[in-house]
């Protein structure tokens, strides 16, 4: 079930989003105690919360959007044909990285 506050309202260039995002520190983007949840323990020794801000600070999404529920969602690719797809909560002093997910390339919003 998809909830419309989980769904892309307003999509938005990966240039406009790097621009937004570009005055951020890697200090000013965390982890939440929800970032991981949806992980095993086994998968958490995989990501870490530095690697997830390797993508946001250096890496260059494929779609980027804004959902219903004013949180961003951020596609990049990962690994050979998986995606990841983070939701970050972008406020004035911080980017909070909600949740990710891994996904397939079939899963992505249409361009």
């Amino acid at each position: 079930m998809i909830i419309k506050g989980h769904r892309i309202e307003t999509k938005i260039e990966g240039k406009t989003f790097i621009d937004l995002i570009s005055e951020y520190k890697d200090k000013e983007i965390n982890c939440t105690s929800h970032t991981f949840f949806r992980l095993s323990e086994k998968q958490r020794t995989f990501f870490k919360c530095e690697e997830l801000k390797e993508y946001i600070l250096n890496e260059v999404p494929l779609v980027v959007g804004i959902q219903f529920n004013k949180n961003y969602t951020v596609y990049y690719k990962h690994k050979k044909k998986d995606i990841l797809r983070l939701i970050l909560e972008i406020k004035l002093d911080k980017i909070e990285i909600v949740t990710f997910y891994i996904i397939d390339e079939k899963q992505m919003p249409k361009q």
